[in-house]
């Protein structure tokens, strides 16, 4: 089973990595294209581009500065430890047995608008580009033009014929993996709660659920769509009449 998720912009390089295994990113020589190019952006262009703040645009810019290769224990860090939005803090590495974590490294994904397709175990520096910036690099207008296809196809190098795609990513990060180009349907996970009479995506608990149901699998070394419909984490259920095709929705 793959898992696609999303990365998150809070990111945590501070503290220390419970483990030094680690790999490289496979698409480090196309994070070296895009970072020459945010190299060149001022702060008052980071931040008309990415629409945040000036603090962190001067924080991001520094980041962009200070971005170098080769990728080493001493100046990044394993991206699962690196993360630390909802979704990752479902996923709580760190409380994960040591024994798992050949399992979550072989199973999860994690897409980057700098990085393209990581691994659990994959160096990072800090950064910030998000997926749906319209970052102009070479004659690539934006982001999912410059990993074109590319990302689908090394998911596909490692998706065996009948093995399941578990789509736990944003629609802003999964649009960077054209269903037409995958070689397996992706199975997608959806949560909603019950909010003035009906079930809704409450995007603040749907994120964290995501992290919930990457756990959920690598817990229970789910490898099947009955394994999948067995998530019953933090009250959420299983909902047929809900659910549709290849999307599975949980309720609460």
């Amino acid at each position: 089973m793959k898992i696609i998720i999303s990365p998150a912009k809070s990111l945590d390089f501070e503290s220390k990595a419970p483990t030094s295994l680690h790999t490289q990113p496979r698409f480090l020589d196309q994070s070296k294209k895009l970072n020459k190019k945010l190299k060149t952006l001022s702060k008052k262009k980071i931040s008309e581009l990415m629409k945040i703040s000036d603090d962190l645009s001067a924080l991001n810019f520094d980041r962009n500065q200070s971005w170098q290769t080769p990728f080493t224990k001493e100046n990044a860090k394993q991206a699962i430890y690196s993360f630390t939005g909802a979704v990752f803090q479902g996923i709580d590495v760190n409380s994960l047995s040591e024994e798992k974590i050949p399992l979550l490294q072989e199973n999860l994904r994690i897409l980057s608008g700098l990085y393209g397709l990581l691994k659990p175990l994959d160096l990072i520096q800090p950064y910030r580009l998000e997926m749906g910036t319209r970052l102009k690099v070479g004659k690539t207008e934006n982001l999912y033009k410059f990993w074109n296809e590319e990302l689908a196809i090394s998911l596909n190098e490692e998706l065996k014929d009948d093995e399941l795609l578990v789509n736990l990513a944003s629609t802003e990060y999964f649009k960077a993996l054209p269903k037409k180009t995958l070689k397996v349907p992706m199975i997608t996970p959806i949560f909603k709660d019950f909010k003035n009479g009906e079930y809704k995506i409450v995007m603040t608990y749907a994120k964290k659920a995501r992290g919930l149901m990457v756990r959920y699998i690598i817990d229970n070394n789910v490898n099947t769509i009955d394994g999948l419909k067995g998530f019953n984490v933090d009250k959420y259920r299983f909902s047929e009449e809900l659910s549709a095709g290849n999307d599975l929705v949980f309720t609460r």
